[in-house]
């Protein structure tokens, strides 16, 4: 790879539901993003400030990017998204969606000619516009299909609602938790109510037994019941914290929240909703399992800001 030797880098902020991500247009792959250089975008206090770095960059340009073409060759766009701590993850629900945001400030996609194949290292995801739901303050929604989800347990992961223990600090035993694969690993736990989930101490990871090998998210769950819909479904809700590896505690988590909604569904039996809105600390998301084995996920996205970061100042004392 080239590396850019200019002195300044144009960047956006953006979030979704207040999981927030610093990005750039790189689309002719010519930037370093080396682990120094995210982990200084990333910075709070020294650098630009999010829970990870989204790059934009034309699908050909990478060996996964080729690979995302192979599978769909509409895939012209590759998300390469990195933790705050420098390190590579497959992909992030929220951040697929403040993507499709940026190609769109960028010119690079337009809602109005449908939906929007991108490439991920956990696959191909497409995105589209959705209304935004009643009773919700957001201004554009988008909705993201996020792939085919498992319960690595299988079956008797389902008969006892779990395969895993997990310590959370603040809280006074271990829980039984659930494994959700979304594209990346994902453990969840059932509190009994809120005071719980508040006295939950995520400033520390939480140790989950069996020690998965490449780490995991843990999400803390409250189910909050089920309404009817104007149509006359069920929608189930619950409210979830998260903490993501690599970053920690973060406002929200699009896997996560779809983690945390089929982990509940599966607790719940048969004629659980399969449609669930999940209030997260920096707002509310809706998960939607769909009958082809995949699940969906539909939020907001927005973009905050622009800046020009001088990169000797930023990376020039790591």
């Amino acid at each position: 790879m080239t590396v850019v030797a200019a002195p300044t880098l144009h960047v956006t902020k953006g979030h979704g539901t207040q999981n927030d991500f610093v990005l750039l247009d790189d689309r002719d792959g010519l930037v370093d993003l080396s682990a120094v250089l995210v982990r200084g975008l990333a910075d709070r206090r020294a650098g630009v400030g999010g829970d990870g770095v989204i790059r934009v960059v034309a699908s050909e340009h990478l060996p996964e990017g080729v690979a995302a073409l192979v599978d769909d060759p509409d895939a012209r766009w590759f998300m390469d998204y990195r933790n705050a701590d420098g390190s590579v993850a497959e992909m992030c629900g929220n951040g697929v969606r403040v993507f499709a945001a940026y190609l769109e400030r960028l010119g690079l996609w337009d809602a109005a000619d449908g939906e929007l194949a991108l490439g991920t290292r956990a696959g191909v995801r497409r995105v589209r516009r959705v209304p935004v739901p009643a009773g919700v303050g957001d201004d554009v929604w988008y909705a993201v299909d996020m792939g085919r989800w498992h319960l690595p347990g299988g079956p008797e992961a389902v008969r006892a609602g779990a395969d895993a223990e997990v310590d959370v600090a603040g809280l006074e035993v271990a829980r039984a938790g659930l494994s959700v694969d979304v594209g990346n690993p994902h453990v969840v736990l059932a509190l009994g109510d809120e005071d719980e989930l508040t006295a939950a101490d995520l400033t520390r990871a939480p140790q989950v037994t069996p020690e998965p090998p490449h780490g995991t998210n843990v999400e803390l769950v409250v189910p909050l019941g089920e309404h009817e819909a104007p149509d006359g479904s069920l929608v189930g809700r619950v409210r979830m914290r998260v903490h993501e590896r690599g970053v920690g505690e973060t406002r929200s988590c699009g896997t996560g929240a779809c983690a945390a909604a089929l982990a509940v569904r599966t607790w719940a039996g048969v004629g659980a909703p399969d449609v669930w809105l999940v209030d997260v600390p920096g707002g509310t998301v809706r998960v939607s399992v769909l009958p082809d084995g995949h699940v969906e996920l539909a939020g907001p996205a927005v973009l905050v800001a622009a800046a020009d970061v001088d990169l000797a100042v930023l990376v020039g004392g790591r």
